[in-house]
This record gives C-alpha cells, sequence and structure tokens, in this order.
C-alpha cells in the first residue's frame, strides 16, 4: 500500500497493533480468527495518510491475489493501492466504511475494516508478521 523505504515521516503518537492480527509488508492486515476473516489497513498506515476521503473496494464473490490490488484508499495527501495479505474470496465489503471513510481513522481495526473473506490458501497467513515483528518495522521506518 505505502512504500516503506524513505517515504514516512515520525510517527506522532505511539501506535498499537493488535496482537492477533497479521500483517503484511504493505500495510494491510488480515484477522485470521474471525469468522469470516476481516482484511483492513494498519493504523500506521492510516495515520501517514492523512484525512481519508474515499475508499474503493472490490465487489462480493471477487477473487484476490495474495500480493495483488484489490482496491485504493485517497486521502488529502494521496491514492494508495492496498494489496490482499492472502488469496481468497470476497464475501463482504463494509458499506459503512465506503460511506464514511473517516471510520478508517477513528477505528482501522473495528469499525475500519475493508473486507471479509474466505481463504483460498490459509498457509499463506504464516509468510504474514507478527504484531511484534510489524511494530518493529514500522517503528524501524519512521527513524
Amino acid at each position: 500500500m505505502l512504500q516503506t523505504e524513505g517515504a514516512f515521516q515520525p510517527m506522532a503518537m505511539a501506535l498499537s497493533f493488535p496482537a492477533d492480527l497479521r500483517y503484511a509488508d504493505s500495510h494491510e492486515y488480515v484477522a485470521p480468527n474471525a469468522a469470516p476473516m476481516r482484511v483492513g489497513i494498519s493504523a500506521f498506515a492510516v495515520q501517514q495518510l492523512g484525512d481519508i476521503v474515499f475508499v474503493e473496494l472490490p465487489s462480493p464473490g471477487t477473487a484476490l491475489e495474495q500480493g495483488k490490488s484489490f482496491g485504493t484508499v485517497e486521502s488529502v495527501k494521496a491514492v494508495e493501492e492496498m494489496y490482499a495479505p492472502i488469496a481468497g474470496r470476497v464475501l463482504a465489503c463494509n458499506q459503512a466504511v465506503i460511506d464514511q471513510p473517516e471510520l478508517l481513522q477513528s477505528d482501522p481495526y473495528g469499525a475500519g475494516w475493508l473486507l471479509e473473506l474466505e481463504a483460498t490458501d490459509a498457509e499463506q497467513l504464516a509468510a504474514l508478521m507478527d504484531a511484534d515483528a510489524y511494530g518493529a518495522k514500522v517503528e524501524g521506518s519512521s527513524k
């Protein structure tokens, strides 16, 4: 989603990364223990984007490939692609986020989820970072 080399500004506040999620290098997350799995973007990505004004998501039934774009998020700063953290079929999109993109800023891990997904290869979860590894990655990127 966001470039990770040299593009970040220092974090203005301490961010938390829920331990029950798995994180992609591109700053998307998946909730592997939810039924169905939920996909969103991390609080770090939201902070870097600034004021979010538009979200474009795929239709239910769409097949996603791990690492391939599934939509865009537009802020006052930029338009960024979002990438599937794992392969799967979209079961639902969060219409509330489409209608009120600011939900991403206020609650990226709760009301700001983006997709509900049926995984087609759950083994791909092993390649994603846990909260500690992701936190260390973004803290290192912001220095």
